[in-house]
């Protein structure tokens, strides 16, 4: 008998599932790019995952991983090189949930499919337990190394149901991650934020909208509805003193002079 194929996971489905040649090209066979074939390209040529990574994130061995990976770029080149439609559906595949203990990305998953067939728990909206706000004087907070506050909302069925602020005391860049975690939040709303805070936080399974700024709780609010404008890109873009200079995808923001920052606002 053949091996059953394992259910390959996939963080969400792609935005736009076809993509059609504007010179009349759209009533030609389309080339077909499976679910997990385009999660293989997103991973290894948006995201900069190795091949190995991406199989670790996709559950199933580097070589599958390759083997996927080499046939949707393939298909991609089919469709560029002949002006093929293109469009992305089917393959065995299942929806992260975005709890797995292994989800490097914390609350991606927006529906949970396994080989095709839909989980009949799913609710088909964003799975969102609790989401920490970087927080200011009722705003958010433009640099997430140097944050003080937190305002954290408890969020149930689409709908903030609570909300409290929380101290960090203190807690530099490289610990705010635990400190989130350990208050069970599962997604960051933030303004700025460097290279070495994205990994940590990603590491912690919290998922992050930076490049957000304005009143902290219309951003919740915003988020939970699917209407929040963010910069999935976005970094940190506070300056250092040249003695102590470095860009915050090295060390994350506000490493070196946190101390320095609270020194400043004491006198």
């Amino acid at each position: 008998m053949p091996r059953p194929k394992k259910c390959r996971r996939v963080c969400s489905l792609p935005p736009s599932s076809a993509f059609l040649p504007v010179d009349g090209g759209a009533q030609k066979q389309p080339v077909i790019l499976t679910v997990d074939e385009y999660e293989t390209v997103r991973l290894i040529d948006k995201e900069g995952l190795s091949q190995e990574a991406c199989g670790t994130y996709m559950e199933i061995a580097r070589a599958s991983a390759q083997l996927i990976y080499a046939s949707a770029r393939k298909k991609i080149a089919s469709a560029l090189v002949d002006g093929l439609p293109l469009k992305i559906e089917g393959g065995d595949y299942r929806l992260c949930s975005g709890t797995d203990a292994s989800c490097g990305f914390g609350g991606c998953g927006r529906h949970r499919r396994c080989c095709g067939q839909p989980d009949k728990h799913s609710t088909g909206g964003i799975m969102m337990k609790k989401i920490a706000v970087t927080y200011e004087n009722g705003n958010v907070f433009q640099h997430f190394g140097h944050t003080e506050h937190f305002k954290v909302y408890d969020a149930e069925d689409g709908k903030i149901t609570g909300s409290s602020v929380a101290d960090t005391n203190g807690s530099g860049h490289g610990a705010l991650a635990s400190f989130l975690r350990g208050l069970g939040v599962d997604t960051l709303i933030c303004g700025g934020i460097g290279g070495g805070a994205r990994t940590a936080l990603s590491e912690a399974g919290i998922q992050i909208y930076g490049g957000v700024s304005g009143d902290a709780d219309e951003a919740a609010a915003a988020l939970l509805a699917g209407s929040l404008h963010y910069n999935p890109d976005a970094s940190c873009g506070h300056h250092h003193d040249e003695e102590h200079a470095h860009t915050c995808t090295e060390h994350g923001c506000g490493e070196h002079h946190h101390a320095e920052h609270h020194r400043k606002e004491q006198n």
